[in-house]
């Protein structure tokens, strides 16, 4: 197939045949369309006479949920540049790729249906004891290795200009640092929320200036190759072994904004409990389990960052007295800004979480979701205040207090 046409499941299993030595020639092949997002095709093929199997994820040249917001078929290459990048970089903590097809806009690649996408084992209460190790090491080496620290300046530059990837980022800018902060047209709204957006939320004029801020940064500083997207949502995780995904929003961005986005999404599970019926002690003991993941994520991101740092960095401004020090204070305000926009979006803007729209009944909701907007809001407004993790822990559980004793 030389010219790109979206796949059909019949059509999916004709082309895997087509990629020598990857299935038995008496392979017995079936296949599903299993892509829930917006923006791709996704099958899963499988062979019925082994365990052999293979996902292939093809980019639709428009937004899913909306046919007249067109897109161009580029990112494909960017995913898959970025997955050789943080596939060399972390020994393997991305899906094996099998094709990259620039004409066809896919890739094919390994099956991880053995395990389980995060966000679904959170939503579960599933404990992970590995993932803050995990996590810290694949965002640790992913941003520090692309960075200016480590790479010569000709070499980092030129990468820079190989990652533009203005359509997914305009695609960020407009549906997390800006449509959910009025009442615009591309939001989807939970009806029982609304009073509280139109009264309070969509009024609070500092929260848009710091919001802005925030974007502003996301728009201009190449501080690092980030992933862009790294949610609970593009995670597959078992207790042993964890793969990050979906990689198509890659570009040169801030580092905080991949670390704020896994902790945003930790938030808004954090914050979802409130809305469920589960028993007190349940809930209090798994959301003591989130923040305790939080914490050890930043803590152990910034212990390994810090060894790169002072064994491998090449600039020097490394040997700046101080500067380090500075450097991760102002990426720990950033994540933790960026993961209040990333968590204040989710409630809002046009794509959910299943975290929060699994509540069926929409009061409550609304008030697990007026709990998320809360946090997001402190995240940002307050994030300058922060000089450690654990000001930022100290913050959630105040307002966890409040929010115990209070019907939001």
């Amino acid at each position: 197939m030389t010219k790109y046409k979206p796949l059909k499941e019949k059509e999916a299993i004709e082309y895997v045949k087509g990629i020598e030595g990857l299935f038995d020639d008496d392979a017995e092949l079936s296949c599903n369309e299993i892509g829930d997002g917006n923006l791709n095709l996704v099958f899963h093929i499988t062979d019925q006479n082994s365990d052999m199997g293979v996902v292939i994820k093809q980019a639709l040249d428009h937004v899913r949920i909306a046919d007249d917001w067109p897109l161009t078929k580029e990112r494909v290459k960017f995913e898959y540049t970025a997955m050789k990048i943080q596939d060399e970089l972390t020994d393997g903590m991305v899906p094996k790729v099998y094709k990259y097809d620039d004409e066809m806009a896919l890739i094919v690649m390994e099956d991880l249906s053995s395990m389980k996408v995060m966000r679904k084992g959170l939503i579960s209460g599933i404990k992970y004891p590995h993932f803050a190790e995990q996590i810290s090491t694949f965002l640790s080496k992913t941003l520090f290795y692309t960075s200016d620290l480590y790479m010569a300046p000709k070499d980092k530059k030129e990468r820079v200009k190989n990652f533009i990837n203005p359509e997914l980022c305009d695609i960020t800018e407009v549906l997390v640092f800006t449509d959910p902060y009025f009442d615009a047209e591309s939001n989807n709204i939970n009806p029982e929320l609304r009073p509280y957006l139109e009264k309070e939320f969509w009024r609070k004029i500092e929260l848009r200036k710091e919001v802005t801020v925030l974007k502003e940064k996301f728009m201009t500083r190449a501080q690092a190759l980030i992933h862009g997207d790294l949610h609970t949502g593009s995670i597959f995780i078992d207790q042993k072994t964890l793969k990050v995904f979906d990689t198509e929003f890659a570009f040169y961005g801030p580092s905080g904004f991949d670390i704020g986005a896994v902790i945003g999404n930790l938030i808004l599970n954090y914050a979802s409990w409130s809305g469920k019926e589960v028993s007190t002690e349940f809930k209090a003991d798994y959301r003591e389990y989130l923040l305790d993941t939080i914490e050890d994520i930043w803590n152990k991101f910034e212990e390994k960052f810090r060894k790169f740092w002072d064994q491998e960095a090449h600039e020097t401004t490394k040997a700046v007295k101080g500067y380090q020090d500075y450097y991760l204070k102002q990426l720990l305000q950033d994540s933790i800004g960026m993961g209040g926009c990333k968590t204040m979006r989710r409630c809002i803007g046009m794509a959910h979480v299943e975290d929060l729209d699994g509540i069926e009944n929409l009061s409550e909701r609304a008030r697990a979701q007026i709990f998320a907007l809360k946090l997001g809001e402190i995240m940002v407004t307050r994030r300058k205040r922060l000089a450690t993790i654990t000001d930022f822990i100290k913050i959630v559980r105040d307002l966890t207090a409040w929010e115990d004793t209070t019907n939001m």
